[in-house]
This record gives C-alpha cells, sequence and structure tokens, in this order.
C-alpha cells in the first residue's frame, strides 16, 4: 500500500468521520474508515422508514445514524465528506469549515491518494458513454481499469487494492468538480451547455466548476477538448500540458475527427492514422460518433487502433442507454430504459435512427407534458405500443398533432412488457428498429427504470 494512503487511513483513528448520505457510495466508506479507528456518522436528510435496509446495513457496518431535518447539527466532525447533491455552499458545511471541520468527498481523497494514473471525463451530455467507451478500449488493450464516480460506483473504498500500473477512469459531475483542486492526469470535456442551474447560483458558476478537471493539471497532464463547442474548446487557455481537440465538423490539428468520407482520423502532432469508418461504430448516433473521437483522443498512445475499431465494431452501448439488446430476423432491438421524461425520449431514442421504429413507451405518470413528443413521433414512429398510466396521454398527444395521419403511426395498447415485445415483433419486418423507450417513470410496474430494462431484456432475449 502507498505510504501517503497508509497515512490517511492511519490517520482516522480516534476521528470523528460524518458520511453525509446513507446510500450506495458511502456504504462501504463505513466499513473502510471503521476498520481503522474512526467513528463514523451516518447522516442523511431522509427519516429511517424512508432509508429502509440501508439504514440497517450502516448501522451493521459500526456506524451512528444521524436522520431528519436536523442531521447535520451538532455533530461534532472532524471530518465531513458531503455528497456531490449537496450544494458546496450551504450554511451548515460553511459553518462547519469556520469552526475547523475539514469538509471534503469521496471523489476529493480519491484523487489525492490514488497511486495509479487517473483519466475523467464531465461535460453536459455523453459523460457516461464516454466514460464507458474508455474504459473498454483500455481493458481491450489489456490493463486492470478502475471505473467509477459519478457513473454509479465508489472508487476510494478499492483505494488499497489499487496498484500504480492500474488506470482510474472517472466520470465527474459539476457537483463533485466544484472542490476539487486536483485534476487528472487526462480531462476529458465532452461538450457544455447550461444546465443543473437549479443547483448552481448561475451558468458561470457552472462552467467555473467544470474547469476544475483541466485547471490543476500539470505539464505533463492532457488535455481533450470539443472543438465544436465553444465553452469546451475555451478551456484551452487554462491548460497547462497538451491538449487534443477532437471533431465531426472539421480537421483538427491534434486530435480525433471525421474526414468528409466518413473516415474517422486521429491526427497526433501531424502523424495520421485512419482508424475506421463512422460505420463500424456499432451504437447509433452522431452524439455517440462525437464520444468515440473524445474516447480515441484520451487513449491514443496507450491503445492500439485495432483495438479501438474492435471495441467501435462489438460495444452496444451503456446499459439502458440506447442499448442494442441483440439482433433478430434482421431486426434490431435497443433498451432505453434511461428515456423515463418525454424530453430524454425525444433526444434519445426518437433523434438516432434514419427510419421510422417500432416504440415501446409508457410508465408511471409523473405529471409531465407530452406535447412535444406527440409532435415528435408521427415523423420517427412507424408503430406505437403503449402500455402503463401513461399510455392515454401519449397517445392523445399523438392523435391531436397536426402531422398525425390515421395509421401513421399505428397505435397498440398492450398491458404488459410481454405484449408489447410480442406486438413488435408481429409487426417487424426485416431492416426494422424496436426500441424501448419509456418516456415515463417505471414505478406503475417495476421499482426503477434498471428493472424495467432488465425485463425488458429478458423478453427480448428469450424470443425464439
Amino acid at each position: 500500500m502507498e505510504n501517503n494512503i497508509k497515512r490517511f487511513l492511519e490517520g482516522l483513528n480516534g476521528k470523528t468521520v460524518a458520511l453525509c448520505g446513507i446510500g450506495g457510495s458511502n456504504l462501504p466508506l463505513i466499513g473502510l474508515f471503521g476498520r481503522y479507528g474512526a467513528h463514523v456518522l451516518a447522516c442523511d436528510k431522509r427519516e429511517r422508514a424512508e432509508l429502509g435496509e440501508n439504514a440497517d446495513q450502516a448501522e451493521e457496518k459500526g456506524a451512528e445514524l444521524h436522520l431528519g431535518e436536523d442531521y447535520l447539527r451538532d455533530l461534532g466532525a472532524d471530518i465531513i465528506f458531503r455528497t456531490p447533491g449537496m450544494k458546496y455552499y450551504m450554511p451548515e458545511l460553511v459553518e462547519a469549515r469556520k469552526n475547523g471541520t475539514a469538509v471534503t468527498s469521496e471523489m476529493e481523497v480519491f484523487f489525492d491518494l490514488c497511486p495509479c494514473r487517473t483519466i475523467a471525463v464531465t461535460g453536459s451530455d455523453g459523460k457516461t458513454t464516454t466514460t464507458t467507451i474508455i474504459a473498454e478500449m483500455l481493458k481491450a488493450e489489456g490493463y486492470t481499469v478502475h471505473l467509477g464516480g459519478n457513473i454509479g460506483r465508489p472508487l476510494l473504498p478499492d483505494i488499497e487494492q489499487i496498484s500504480p500500473d492500474d488506470i482510474a477512469v472517472v466520470e465527474l459531475s459539476s457537483f463533485q468538480l466544484i472542490s476539487m483542486r486536483t485534476s487528472p492526469d487526462i480531462a476529458v470535456v465532452t461538450n457544455l451547455a447550461p444546465n443543473h442551474l437549479d443547483i448552481h447560483k448561475d451558468m458561470q458558476e457552472y462552467i467555473d466548476a467544470k474547469k476544475n478537471i483541466v485547471l490543476h493539471q500539470n505539464a505533463f497532464g492532457k488535455a481533450v477538448l470539443n472543438l465544436d463547442n465553444d465553452i469546451s474548446n475555451s478551456f484551452e487557455e487554462y491548460t497547462r500540458g497538451q491538449v487534443f481537440k477532437f471533431s465531426r465538423r472539421r480537421e483538427s490539428s491534434n486530435g480525433a475527427y471525421l474526414s468528409v468520407s466518413g473516415e474517422i482520423v486521429m491526427n497526433c502532432y501531424g502523424n495520421k492514422t485512419i482508424i475506421m469508418k463512422d460505420s463500424d461504430i456499432r451504437i447509433p448516433g452522431m452524439h455517440n460518433l462525437e464520444n468515440y473521437l473524445a474516447a480515441i483522443s484520451a487513449v491514443w498512445g496507450m491503445v492500439s487502433a485495432e483495438t479501438i475499431r474492435q471495441v467501435a465494431v462489438s460495444f452496444g452501448g451503456v446499459e439502458h442507454r440506447a442499448e442494442l439488446v441483440r439482433e433478430l430476423h434482421g431486426v434490431k432491438y435497443y433498451n432505453d430504459a434511461i428515456g423515463t421524461s418525454p424530453t430524454r425520449t425525444i433526444k434519445g431514442t426518437l433523434s438516432l435512427f434514419d427510419r421510422k421504429i417500432i416504440l415501446i413507451a409508457g410508465g408511471y405518470d409523473k405529471h409531465l407534458d407530452y406535447t412535444e413528443m406527440g409532435q415528435v413521433i408521427p415523423y420517427t414512429v412507424k408503430v406505437l405500443i403503449l402500455f402503463g398510466a401513461t399510455a392515454d396521454k401519449i397517445e392523445q398527444a399523438t392523435r391531436n398533432t397536426p402531422g398525425y395521419a390515421d395509421g401513421s403511426p399505428v397505435i397498440i395498447r398492450v398491458n404488459s412488457m410481454e405484449e408489447a415485445v410480442a406486438a413488435a415483433q408481429a409487426h417487424a419486418v426485416e431492416g426494422d428498429i424496436v426500441s424501448m423507450s419509456p418516456a415515463s417513470a417505471s414505478f406503475d410496474m417495476y421499482k426503477n427504470f434498471a428493472e424495467k430494462g432488465l425485463h425488458y431484456k429478458k423478453i427480448v432475449n428469450e424470443l425464439a
């Protein structure tokens, strides 16, 4: 174990450490810190009944619970680990810092202690897919990869097992970056546009938070920026090391780009390598092409062109995000369970394909407006299969739009996922695309969108 990791962990002995938020990311830390003699407080605004088994697990691991509206009051903690969703400048945290408490986060400490190379990805869109593609390329090349961060898995609990020869690939949100003063060895900024302004005080704070991904790099760092996005591109002035820029609209002088003939080219200081055709990429959509250009620019020099191409032709996408489940009798079945609102379905499934698709939609009613989705459906969907509480709303929005004509699309009502997949198979012909993108939450029939996506995949994979 690296000396700085050992020093940090052994320094927890006798300290009171407050972990804010009792969930999957903090539960492993309770055991780690407790093992080194820390008194751990598990703090959450929710009451015990809402936390369910997570509260039980926290206590079983040795934590003292602080729950309810006053969960941050009178903690007496030496260290507070805030969750990314907590505003960095919330009064309780400001007061704690004034009183000498160290306020940090799991990701900040991980970056301070990580013994191996780090690659981190941020942006307004495409973070998860780009992060995953980078990890897949590195694993295919033979590296030991630790994938985590905003993508859903904490990395600090694994710090003792990480070797200097490994690579940590991390997705970072603005909420994680806002207080970070360590940047990754390789930083990727996919794009930036107004986002999370309900949490950040203004757009400038959002941009400044994202800027931390490159701001603290040294001369040996590498920044990968989007040449086609003005804000991402502007980060070049804050870099100290290498800068690679990717583009699908023009040739890059240093980075991956899409040529006019549809080839993905890597230009590394004037040395050009044709890697593959854009059509080799298995997951659909121009935004996924951009994700690949960003990933290629990040791993170039560590991963061969042939390995990059092998990943592109085989990788079916991040689970539940326009994920190719299988192709049967010339029909491709996609799982886009992450489409839990009409906006996500419009920007996701309904924007990806070059033909009208068979769409399975509907679910729990969050009282959202489906007017815009109804306007898009006649131009993107040939068969609309609906079930769940929002089925009436989606059908009405579709029928009421001027672009709708009787039978275009065909609208079918079913009562279950099994019936929906059966109807899709019955209406599909060779060359068709079937996508399940609910445009709704899943709580009417499932615990969450992931459970719904897994059920859909199981049914599709069992089709004869």
